[in-house]
């Protein structure tokens, strides 16, 4: 039996452009290809909500990017302080 892969989340279209969606429909990040220097390389972007997080070399890499950062989302929030329970003074 095969594995789940967030590549299989990449929805293509337009042409290069692969948009990754969520179960609910939404799009959580986009993968385009670029053509490099002479046009005889290849990169991905990987962008999530609208800022480039990184290049990679193949399409599976760029969405293992993408997903991971929409999978870190949903995890706990950096500290921020703890609470002042006694009110103003």
């Amino acid at each position: 039996m095969g594995q789940w892969h967030p590549i299989l989340a990449a929805v293509e279209g337009p042409t290069g452009v692969w948009r990754l969606i969520d179960p609910q429909g939404r799009e959580y990040g986009r993968v385009e290809i670029r053509r490099i220097l002479d046009g005889t390389d290849t990169r991905y972007k990987a962008v999530w909500h609208g800022e480039v997080i990184g290049w990679a070399t193949t399409l599976r890499e760029a969405c293992e990017r993408v997903h991971g950062a929409y999978v870190r989302s949903h995890g706990p929030v950096p500290f921020a302080g703890y609470p002042t329970l006694g009110g103003p003074r």
